[in-house]
């Protein structure tokens, strides 16, 4: 079995016009959002094998305070440029890429990529997954080169506003 976790960025800002896209922060409100989800996540789930983000500060940020609640080590974040605007055709080359001894992998990207990709299994599909939402899918293999031809579960779909 594999799980993978996808995980969309938090609430990043735009006042800092100088930033580039890459390099945007995370806004107040997204740390909040975040907050909400790690509980969620600390309560639901164990800790995965890897947590693998875009290069973006945004997802790397993210990424962080999630690995903080959940007890993995920051150091040990994986970045990938590749995941920087990627559609659901170079996010399964990525997750090809892993392992087979990781079993547990937890992805931090961005929209609208994120969105196409979940929808390749999401049954009702959402129109958006929002900044800091998460889904879980279980795949029935041993291998990540065959997820997307696996019979699967969706494990749960899950967005800060859903959260108390």
């Amino acid at each position: 079995m594999k799980t993978l976790y996808i995980v969309r960025h938090a609430k990043s800002s735009w006042s800092d016009r100088s930033l580039s896209d890459h390099e945007r922060l995370l806004m107040r409100k997204g740390i909040v959002k975040t907050k909400k989800i790690t509980d969620f996540l600390s309560k639901q789930i164990k800790c995965p094998d890897l947590l693998l983000s875009s290069t973006a500060v945004r997802a790397k940020k993210t990424a962080d305070l999630v690995a903080k609640e959940l007890d993995y080590p920051e150091d040990r974040i994986v970045t990938s440029k590749a995941l920087y605007h990627a559609d659901s055709e170079e996010i399964f080359d990525e997750i090809y890429g892993i392992s087979n001894n990781i079993n547990n992998l937890m992805i931090f990207g961005h929209n609208p990529g994120l969105t196409y990709f979940v929808n390749l299994f999401l049954r009702p599909t959402i129109e958006n997954l929002p900044t800091s939402g998460v889904v879980s899918i279980e795949f029935i293999t041993d291998k990540w080169e065959e997820i997307s031809e696996a019979k699967f579960h969706v494990n749960f779909v899950v967005f800060p506003k859903m959260l108390k």
